[in-house]
Order: C-alpha cells, then structure tokens, then sequence
C-alpha cells in the first residue's frame, strides 16, 4: 500500500471519537511491515514500536497522531421516520445542512440531514444558521422500520468520500488527523532504509477531538524521551491573515510555543536547513488544542513538539491538503530521529 492510498483508505473509512476500532485492522495491516510491534493499550490507541539499534537502554522517541474523527450521534426520533442527533466533537452548524451522512445502525444506512425549506421559513429565520436542533436525518424510513434498525446511541458519518484535486491535493473528511498517521508511516518508510539509535513508538491515538484522552494515556504507558505531536494547522483562505495560517504547499509548520520544547524546535529547523525542507515557522499560543499538550504534561513533563500539516476547511466535509507537505513532513521527521542520540537527549533536561 502506498502513502497516498492510506491517505485516501483512511479518510473514507468510519471512526468517531470513542468508536474507532474500525480503524485498527487498516492501520495495523499498513504499519505492520515497517515496524517490531503492534499493540492497543486498553483505551484502542495504536501503539506501534520500531527498535532503534543503539545500545538498551535505548531512548524513546514518540509520535502521536489521532486517528478519531467529528461524528454525529444518534439521540431521537421524530414521527414520519426521522432522527434527531446530536455533535461528537467540534462541528459547524453551518456544514451540516444537506449533507449525506452513514447511520451505522443494526447496518449501514445512508441518509441526509434535512431542515425546514426556506419557502415556508418564518420571517428571519432566511438570514440565520439553521441550529443542530432544528436539524434532522432522513433515511427514507417509516417508524417501525426505523426503530427496528437504528437505535438511541448509534453513531454517525459524514458520508463524503476523498476526492483528488489539481495540484497533488486531496480533499475528504477526516484529514484532520488521519493524515498525520499517514505521515508517520512515510517517516517509518524512511527510516527502514536509514540507521536510527532511538526507539521509535507510533501511535494512532484516540478521542483527541473530545479531549486529547489517547494521548494521555498512552504517553503515560510509554513515557517517552521526545514526544512530537503530529496535527493539522489551518490552511490559507482568503479573508483570514497569514499570520494565523499556514500555505499549503510549503511544507509542514513547526511549532513555537509554551508546549514546545525551545531546543526540540531549534532542532527540527536546523534539520529542515540542513536537507533543504520546506516548513513554516508556526507561533503556538494555546498548547490545548492538541495531543501535544497532553504529551507535555504526563508524569514529572516530557520534551514535546508539534509539526502541523496546513490544512483548509477544518472540521467540514471537504477538508483539503497538499501531498507534498505530508512528504515533507515525514522527511523532516525520519532525518530528525536519525540525527538524535544520548547526548541530546539528555540536554533537554534543562531549557
């Protein structure tokens, strides 16, 4: 399998915040061959383990991308045959109406999110966001039917498939951050045909977008010497300041903030420098947003960085990419890990 058919297996396949086992086989079945070990610690993170070749013990290198993606999540019905729902995880009111959704019921049902017309609106509602409350799904039903196949609690999907783009881009759902796994598997590719001292844990976390929760605890089992977050940054879009985006095609951002460790920065552009990679410099405010936070703040504190993909669209449908950034990000990140021993790691212990 290659990166890009991940990419695109991933972003079509089915994983909200809490329920993405689906997930595991696929990514197991891709990593496999690059690494020592495969395992799933009790919360279904996805630990994968490639040994390094320095002497034991070997320091402890960590990746962290999620693989959980926004969902919607089944809370009622309406009489006709229609569900009411509610949000998993951060999404816009305003992406919602009219989409085609997968109710994952008794089976798969495929359905559309449906509102009231705006020919028989009241006078203002024309001017507004039709709220998730006022939202609902169609599956072409009755109620009988219905009950019997999609019960309170089910889980549902945006039903977009990843599309190809001019330019070497892809657009679908759950990008964010499923293709930052994808990255860790082209910097795993890499480092099979490189020498590495450090021993390298990948990991496809879980319910990152309803509270970085897989990240906590597998930091916590491995308890890394590096930690590097691997997320996504929001893409150029007209109308929004450059200053607060990241240009797609120009490589992965590098974080610069209160979560990042100053010498894991310095260190990671001086490795961009040195093999001439593209990458955006990104000021990081708000350490909250991703699973470097909790990678940050696991036990006595672990050395943390966060590399973000630029990625437009966040949280819709359609959110899109450039492949060439994902390249450049698994690049950046194999010539890291081979360019860091003992040495270094031990000087992290102060700033």
């Amino acid at each position: 399998m290659t990166g890009k058919d991940l990419l695109q297996a991933l972003s079509g396949a089915k994983g909200v915040s809490g329920y993405e086992s689906d997930l595991v086989p696929l990514i197991t079945g891709a990593f496999k061959p690059l690494v020592d070990q495969v395992k799933e610690d009790k919360l279904g993170n996805l630990i994968m383990l490639r040994k390094g070749n320095g002497p034991e013990p070997r320091k402890k290198i960590m990746l962290a991308a999620h693989m959980d993606e926004i969902g919607l999540v089944v809370t009622g019905y309406e009489p006709g045959g229609f569900l009411r729902f509610a949000n998993i995880g951060g999404i816009d009111d305003r992406v919602l109406l009219a989409q085609q959704v997968v109710v994952h019921g008794q089976r798969d049902l495929v359905g559309i999110i449906g509102a009231k017309p705006p020919h028989i609106q009241e006078p203002g509602e024309q001017d507004k966001t039709v709220k998730m409350e006022n939202l609902f799904i169609d599956v072409g039903l009755e109620d009988g039917a219905l009950k019997e196949l999609v019960n309170i609690g089910d889980m549902v999907t945006l039903a977009q498939q990843p599309v190809t783009l001019l330019n070497d881009r892809y657009a679908g759902k759950a990008m964010d951050d499923r293709a930052g796994v994808v990255v860790m598997y082209l910097c795993l590719e890499i480092l099979a045909k490189l020498s590495h001292t450090a021993d390298v844990y990948a990991v496809a976390t879980v319910q990152e977008e309803v509270g970085i929760r897989g990240a906590t605890v597998s930091t916590y089992g491995i308890v890394p010497d590096i930690g590097i977050a691997l997320d996504v940054g929001h893409g150029d879009i007209p109308g929004v300041p450059e200053s607060d985006t990241l240009p797609l095609g120009k490589g992965p951002g590098i974080a610069i903030g209160p979560q990042v460790h100053p010498r894991i920065y310095d260190r990671l552009t001086e490795i961009a420098k040195e093999w001439n990679m593209p990458y955006t410099v990104e000021p990081s405010t708000s350490p909250r947003g991703t699973d470097a936070y909790a990678i940050q703040i696991t036990q006595a504190g672990i050395p943390t960085a966060l590399v973000s993909l630029p990625l437009r669209y966040m949280h819709t449908p359609v959110e899109t990419l450039e492949w060439q950034d994902l390249m450049a990000a698994g690049r950046l990140l194999a010539m890291f890990i081979c360019a860091i021993d003992s040495d270094f790691v031990e000087g992290l212990q102060c700033f």
